[in-house]
């Protein structure tokens, strides 16, 4: 099973999360996160700037982020917004679990 995480952000750091680490960090301690709890094959952690959606889908949540419906950078997984603003590991972390993801052997297998 492989789950995609998308995060929508921008270069700009949303102005309510002025300490906050940027979208792009963010996109990076998830990766770094997840790819160790989950292993990289089975979680995708992908970035979208909200000024330049690829898909429809995509374009919807960035105009949602736009009409400050959700503060950026804002985590969906399974067309669900699971975290936003300064994202807690938690909130992302029981939706993978309720999509069935378990975490990885550490062992490796």
């Amino acid at each position: 099973m492989s789950v995609e995480v998308t995060v929508y952000g921008a270069d700009v750091r949303c102005p309510s999360c002025v300490n906050a680490p940027s979208s792009k960090e963010t996109v990076e301690w998830l990766q770094a996160v997840l790819g160790r709890k989950f292993g990289v094959e089975r979680v995708a952690v992908r970035y979208v700037d909200i000024y330049a959606p690829q898909t429809p889908a995509d374009a919807e949540w960035a105009r949602r982020v736009l009409d400050d419906e959700f503060f950026y950078p804002l985590v969906v997984i399974g067309g669900e917004a699971v975290a936003e603003g300064v994202v807690e590991l938690k909130p992302v972390l029981d939706k993978l679990a309720a999509l069935g993801l378990s975490e990885s052997d550490p062992s490796g297998g």
